[in-house]
């Protein structure tokens, strides 16, 4: 007949001589906290990361893009323009000529990605509330104004308040034989600089946005566009209007939505967080070790109990629940507190963010961090299913090795 299970570990755990073997337990139960919370902390600060991409780049992408399948331009017709703004999802729709350009201001000049837009860009785009200088509107009183990256406003020390100097923008004509007069060499187009934004890196030091007129007049487009920037209703599904958009345009466009702009930046994050996840579970794993030798060490320590309890009429299941009750103690306990240390030091940054980045150019002040439920399921699934495993083996060893006869 079976002991109660309590009595049965109460008598189990007695004794003078467990000091080390509760050392070692304590080790490990802090190293799987260790684990457990440094596991939740790079987990909430890969979300952060990424909420952080998406929306500066929700900034300056659009909900969909529509760019021809061969070539950089295409002809943009009545129909064409009617088919899209008539596809159901579809709210409006932005007009894109884009290429590279050479700015001057002064004396300094650089190579820029010069952007026209249509006048729908300044009611859709995110990047109004990018703006740090000047104003977001790119017509002012009929007079075309730039939209210029702050990269860019560094690298010509362009003064928005100074109306006596414009930026002069050159375009690369197609070239005939015999050509000789230089200024036939290219098109050339003034503008006054009207605002400054700040995005990220990349399109700070690149990008210049200027009214659709402005950019047509400059490349000679006529009605050639270079893609279609599509915004979609309010409450519309994103994949399912782009799924509209491609059937009705058909091959002869490839029509893509914002975030697949990035989908290899997403990928690479997503396999980054994949590879922390992995090394920090093999940290627990490494701990879990500990939890293995503490409990052998139990077994051989306490033998000549569990030769009492079973003359007592204690079951080799029992001996075996005993164990990986100790065991499972000791996994809950760490993973209980890292994972409470974890969420802690997370919801705190997350809230108060009081670790900076330590740089004054940083896109944001201190490190983002998002904690999302699902990370924390899967860190305390992982947490709990290697340090329990670690437990059978000690388990089933203790149960199977000892009997009566040890108490001779």
């Amino acid at each position: 007949m079976n002991l109660p299970y309590f009595i049965a570990r109460k008598y189990f755990l007695s004794g003078k001589k467990k000091n080390f073997i509760n050392i070692i337990s304590m080790i490990s139960m802090i190293v799987v906290a260790f684990g457990t919370m440094s596991l939740i902390i790079a987990l909430s600060v890969f979300n952060g990361l990424e909420g952080l991409l998406r929306s500066l780049y929700g900034n300056f992408d659009p909900a969909i893009i529509v760019t021809p399948s061969e070539g950089k331009s295409f002809q943009l017709s009545e129909d064409l323009k009617s088919k899209i703004e008539s596809t159901a999802g579809v709210l409006s729709l932005t007009e894109i000529i884009e290429d590279n350009v050479l700015v001057k201001y002064k004396e300094a000049q650089r190579v820029v990605r010069l952007k026209g837009v249509s006048h729908s860009f300044e009611d859709n785009s995110g990047i109004k509330d990018a703006v740090v200088s000047g104003e977001f509107s790119l017509v002012r009183d009929s007079i075309p104004y730039a939209l210029i990256g702050r990269g860019i406003q560094y690298d010509l020390s362009l003064n928005l308040k100074n109306e006596f100097y414009t930026l002069q923008v050159y375009y690369p004509k197609n070239i005939a034989p015999g050509v000789i007069n230089p200024e036939q060499l290219y098109n050339l187009q003034n503008i006054l600089p009207g605002g400054i934004f700040a995005i990220e890196k990349y399109y700070d030091e690149n990008f210049i946005f200027v009214p659709l007129a402005f950019a047509n007049k400059l490349f000679k487009y006529g009605d050639k566009r270079t893609s279609i920037e599509v915004e979609i209703s309010s409450g519309g599904s994103i994949a399912e209007t782009k799924t509209n958009l491609q059937s009705a345009l058909g091959s002869g466009f490839v029509v893509r939505s914002g975030e697949e702009l990035h989908s290899d930046l997403y990928k690479t994050l997503n396999i980054e967080k994949l590879f922390v996840y992995v090394t920090f579970a093999s940290i627990i794993a490494i701990a879990s070790v500990n939890i293995f030798f503490s409990l052998s060490m139990l077994a051989i320590e306490k033998k000549k109990d569990i030769a009492v309890l079973i003359a007592n009429g204690a079951s080799s299941n029992l001996i075996q629940r005993i164990f990986l009750f100790e065991g499972g103690i000791i996994a809950l306990s760490g993973a209980s507190l890292g994972m409470v240390l974890g969420l802690a030091i997370s919801l705190l940054q997350q809230e108060f963010g009081f670790i900076s980045m330590g740089m004054d150019s940083a896109v944001v002040p201190s490190y983002p961090v998002k904690v999302e439920l699902p990370d924390v399921i899967a860190t305390a699934l992982i947490t709990i299913i290697v340090t329990i495993l670690a437990s059978i083996q000690p388990a089933k060893k203790a149960s199977r090795s000892f009997s009566t006869q040890t108490l001779q």
